[in-house]
């Protein structure tokens, strides 16, 4: 299998014998997360527009600080410096950000289609030597594990968010029960996200026990395999999420600024 490979190889940065269109892939996914960072990047820095009613943008969920009512500990501290911009998105964004950024799909996606290390298999990279990711920087994405753990108290909040989206305050001032098109969505949101980060390596790891043999798994065997479940698909697991919880900033967002209106299903 190797031979096979590294004879379809030829020296210089793209050069491959490979006849299929092997670039498709990798420009998908060069596109595909500059988008997400690109939007997600001015999300973060409006500061307005993240709430309708119960709703709240998952960008910024948890509201440590904030002007909405959905605000942990109420509004901007006095101690904020007046320079600095401030937006809730960016007190939280970094954990879930780096949750992405290291973990071990988006590593070997973003590895290809922005370092081109390598472009794609059998094909010439702009580089000579390999240095792996023993050696700094890449060895900080090792702490992958750690983010693991915020990942999954993120997953409370957006789940309470969800909650919170259940019940609308009418007319009269009640808060009564109901199902919206933005509950929804931010359900959705949950679902999507909850199966990344359950189906994630280190999840499965954890899962596992930490141990070479599935029988000492935390939750036993079948535990470890509804989390394998979850990491066969791990991939799709990424994509779904990543733009969903754009779509879910996004539809909060324009029933925020009046664009469209939230339909109310119950």
């Amino acid at each position: 299998m190797a031979q096979a490979a590294s004879s379809l190889t030829t020296q210089g940065f793209g050069r491959t014998r490979r006849r299929d269109r092997w670039w498709v892939t990798p420009l998908a996914i060069f596109l595909g997360l500059s988008g997400f960072v690109v939007y997600s990047t001015w999300a973060a820095f409006q500061g307005e527009h993240y709430h309708f009613g119960s709703y709240l943008s998952p960008f910024y969920s948890p509201e440590i600080f904030g002007s909405s009512p959905h605000s942990l500990f109420g509004a901007v501290p006095a101690a904020w410096p007046v320079w600095l911009p401030f937006s809730p998105a960016l007190l939280i964004l970094w954990a879930p950000a780096g949750f992405r950024f290291t973990c071990y799909y988006y590593r070997g996606s973003y590895y290809k289609a922005f370092w081109a290390d390598p472009p794609a298999c059998a094909v010439g990279e702009p580089r000579k030597g390999y240095r792996g990711e023993n050696s700094f920087p890449l060895v900080i994405q090792n702490v992958h594990r750690y983010f693991l753990y915020l990942a999954l108290i993120f997953l409370v909040f957006l789940s309470l968010d969800v909650w919170n989206a259940l019940w609308f305050t009418g007319a009269d001032g009640q808060v009564a029960f109901g199902i919206g098109v933005g509950t929804l969505v931010l359900a959705i949101n949950v679902v999507l996200l909850g199966g990344y980060a359950l189906g994630c390596h280190s999840m499965r790891h954890l899962m596992g026990g930490g141990k070479d043999h599935v029988g000492d798994a935390v939750f036993g065997r079948a535990g470890y395999r509804c989390v394998s479940c979850l990491n066969r698909g791990h991939m799709r697991w990424a994509w779904a999420s990543l733009f969903w919880v754009a779509f879910s900033d996004f539809y909060v967002r324009m029933c925020s600024m009046g664009v469209i209106a939230d339909w109310r299903i119950l």
